[in-house]
This record gives structure tokens, C-alpha cells and sequence, in this order.
């Protein structure tokens, strides 16, 4: 499973050099000069998710998983309790910045505008209803650093005719067409995401990320990161690949809010694994959006980076992943540790207070191990008294013991459950609609 997701990354990247083996070689480039502008000498190595008996194979044993205290969420960098909603907003500032500089790096004032037009529209049929289809290409502004360009693709399909203004679900996905290598895989049981979707009432969306930025470090000097650092390499705390998806996915809400069908106050994001990490971040950075469904996203998401289990922040330093992050994110795989981040994944869930979101992954047993279902799930338990603070009462977590397999945590803010179906999201659509349309009637307009 995790090989076909590795081989799958390498076929992602488009719009740069045709070897693999070239961007290789620009991306270890860039990282090590990262490496170099951070005074480090090399990150530690991360979990070896293939030979189980390598001195450093991946811990997928509870009894392994080592003791950790997490940083303080509910208490100011001055050490005042947060206990109202107005505290709780001077708390929230502090860990967006702490993400910012340590983390996810900074949006700078050179991210380019972004002008949207319509490439194409058709009207069609889709889950047994009239549908119409659309086809947007934001433009970024490259004057300033013609040698950069970037066209962000997003396609949207909403039901035609409906009286009221819908709610639509935002993913990050690929290119039209695009196909996970190997042999053909079995069609998904039951109808397409898309079409539950339609069914209950929402509209669908999907954004390239690739189209965005190109999920590589020798990218960089391309796409929107590209273009914003006008021909000069990354500073320690500008932004790496997740935060420029992130902000993608703003850029396409601002588009699709233009749509008078579309209810722009009830759009979700929806990502898995690396798009997981990405709508999860989303969700942190942009309050207008109103639902997050976040899945097998592990470290760099929703998972605990204090927690050892599957993939470790080793992996996630590494060429293959480093580009994700700002520069200074390799000096916890580096000189420091991940015990001395100042943040772990429950800041993050709770920045998306007091909004729903929804968190889901396989099982260890059928695959997704290496994305720690558990740890996200202590995460999110950890992040709730955010909720509390914000709601009262209707802001607690419906439990906190680990919830058994296809058990659904439905009734809080933060939605939880483990299907048995590995590495997707397609088991939990059914579930994360339901929750959406319960979250989302409360804010209909």
C-alpha cells in the first residue's frame, strides 16, 4: 500500500523537469541548502516503513509509543489561563504565529494576486439529477518574476435549478484523468463520493494542488512560492508546499463564493493523506471556511508528532517531504527533537474551533498504520477544550476513550472514526456527510 503512495507522489509533480531522477537531485540541492542557511549538518533519519527489522523500522505497537507531555493549548504565553472566548482569541494569534515561523512558514506580501476565468461550462447529468459543471483557471500575477507562472485548476459541479443556495465540499485532488499507477484498480462499492454528495443536497469541488504548487523542493522556484520569492531562495520561515496549498484553496473559496448558487458560508475542505495534512491546514489558516474533512493525514496533520508510531518527523525532513515545511521545521529533526516543538497536531485541530471537522483514517491491521489513527485521535481530544471554551457545553467531545473500529464519534463538534478500508477516504464519505449535514443546517442561509 505505502509503495503504491510513494510511487504515486513521484507521478504527481507536472509542469517541471521530466526525470524523477532531476528533481531528485534539485530538491536535495535546495534542502541542503536549507541545511546549510539553518548551520545543520544533516536531519536524523525517519522511520523505516519497509524492512521491520531495521533498527529504525516504523513502531506500530502501543507499548511502544513512549511517554510525552504536550504543550499548553489553553494557556497564554504569559501563563494566564484561557478561559473565555475573548482569551481564546489572543491564544489563537500565538499559535498561528508559533506555525508560522516553526512549522508551516509564512504567506509573504509577494504571494501574487490571482484573476479567475471560466475555461469551460456544460450542463449534464449526474446521481439522477440535472447538474452544471464548471471549469476555472486562476491566472497568478507573475509581473514582478515573469520566470515563474502558475494556473491554478479548479472544477466545480453544482445541481442545477435548486431554489437555494447549496453548500459545497472543496477537495484537493488531481488533474482530470489522472490515474494512480499499476494495475487498474476495482471500482470503488456503492456510488462515487461525487454523487452522495450531490444526493444530499451539496455541490462538489476539486482544486489541483500540483496546479498551486508542485509537490516537490525542486518546484520551488516555480508556482506560486515561485513567483512570490522573485528569483531568491527560501528564508528559514517563508512558506513551504502545504501552506501554498492551503492558500490555494482560499484563493479557489473566493472564486467559487462568486457563484450566487453556491452558500459561501457553508463550504468544506476535504483532503487525504498529503491533501489531508493540506485541508487540515486550511481549516487552521481560513476561518470562512465552514467544515473540515480531514483524513489519514498523520504527522505534519492531525497525528502527534510526540507520539512514536508510524511515520516520524525523520520522514517527514527528509527530501521527499522537507519542501512541505518551512526551512526551520528541519531543526526538529536536526539538533532538536520533536519534544522541543513548541506546538504539536492539537494546536493545530483547535485552531479550526469552534467550526465541525471531521477526522477519519483506516486501521493499522488494513494499512494505514503509518498515519498513527490513534495519535490523531488523542490530538483531537486534546484540542476539544478549545471547543469548550468557545460552545459551552455543546462544545465537548462525545468521548475520549479510542472509539472502536467503524464506531462513529458524531455528536460534538469534532468528528471521529477508523473504517476498515485503508488508505482513502471513500469508506468514510457516507459518515462525514451525515455529520456535515447536521453541522452545516445550523448555519443555513
Amino acid at each position: 500500500m505505502r509503495t503504491v503512495f510513494l510511487l504515486a507522489a513521484l507521478l504527481m509533480t507536472s509542469g517541471f523537469p521530466a526525470s524523477a531522477q532531476q528533481d531528485n537531485r534539485a530538491s536535495e540541492a535546495d534542502r541542503r541548502a536549507m541545511l546549510d542557511r539553518l548551520h545543520i549538518a544533516d536531519t536524523r533519519p525517519g522511520a523505516d516503513g519497509f524492512n521491520p527489522t531495521a533498527p529504525n523500522a516504523a513502531n506500530y505497537d502501543e507499548a511502544k509509543t513512549g511517554s510525552y507531555t504536550l504543550p499548553e493549548l489553553m494557556r497564554l504565553s504569559d501563563g494566564t489561563p484561557v478561559t473565555s472566548p475573548e482569551l481564546w482569541q489572543r491564544r489563537r494569534a500565538e499559535i498561528v504565529e508559533l506555525f508560522d515561523r516553526e512549522v508551516y512558514g509564512r504567506v509573504p506580501a509577494t504571494a501574487p494576486a490571482i484573476t479567475w476565468r471560466t475555461v469551460k461550462e456544460e450542463r449534464a447529468t449526474e446521481a439522477g439529477m440535472p447538474v452544471v459543471k464548471r471549469w476555472l483557471e486562476g491566472v497568478a500575477d507573475n509581473k514582478a518574476w515573469p520566470q515563474a507562472s502558475a494556473r491554478i485548476a479548479l472544477r466545480y459541479t453544482m445541481p442545477a435549478d435548486a431554489k437555494v443556495k447549496l453548500p459545497l465540499i472543496l477537495s484537493f485532488g488531481f488533474p482530470e484523468g489522472f490515474k494512480f499507477p499499476g494495475p487498474p484498480r476495482a471500482p470503488d462499492p456503492g456510488p462515487p463520493y461525487t454523487d452522495q454528495l450531490l444526493q444530499a443536497g451539496f455541490g462538489y469541488a476539486v482544486v489541483v494542488a500540483n496546479s498551486i504548487q508542485a509537490d516537490n523542493g525542486a518546484g520551488l522556484a516555480n508556482g506560486v512560492i515561485g513567483i512570490s520569492l522573485r528569483g531568491k531562495p527560501r528564508t528559514p520561515d517563508d512558506w513551504g508546499v502545504l501552506r501554498a496549498w492551503a492558500w490555494g484553496a482560499s484563493r479557489a473559496l473566493d472564486a467559487l463564493g462568486r457563484d450566487p448558487a453556491i452558500d459561501a458560508g457553508r463550504v468544506g475542505v476535504e483532503g487525504l493523506s498529503r491533501y489531508g495534512k493540506a485541508a487540515l491546514v486550511t481549516m487552521a489558516y481560513d476561518q470562512r471556511f465552514a467544515i473540515g474533512f480531514i483524513g489519514s493525514s498523520g504527522a505534519g496533520g492531525a497525528a502527534l508528532y510526540r507520539r512514536n508510531f508510524g511515520e516520524r518527523i525523520g520522514n517527514l525532513a527528509a527530501g521527499g517531504e522537507y519542501h512541505w515545511f518551512a526551512g526551520n521545521f528541519l531543526n526538529y529533526a536536526g539538533p532538536r527533537t520533536e519534544f522541543d516543538l513548541p506546538v504539536d497536531a492539537h494546536m493545530l485541530i483547535a485552531l479550526a474551533a469552534p467550526r465541525p471537522i471531521f477526522i477519519g483514517a483506516g486501521t493499522v491491521e488494513t494499512g494505514d498504520g503509518w498515519v498513527d489513527p490513534k495519535g490523531s485521535f488523542l490530538a483531537a481530544v486534546a484540542a476539544s477544550p478549545a471547543w469548550e471554551v468557545l460552545l459551552g457545553n455543546p462544545g465537548k467531545i462525545e468521548r475520549t476513550d479510542f472509539p472502536p473500529v467503524l464506531t462513529a464519534t458524531l455528536r460534538g463538534p469534532i468528528g471521529f472514526r477508523q473504517h476498515q478500508g485503508g488508505h482513502n477516504n471513500r469508506d468514510n464519505w457516507p459518515t462525514f456527510i451525515d455529520f456535515a449535514r447536521a453541522k452545516l443546517a445550523a448555519v443555513r442561509r
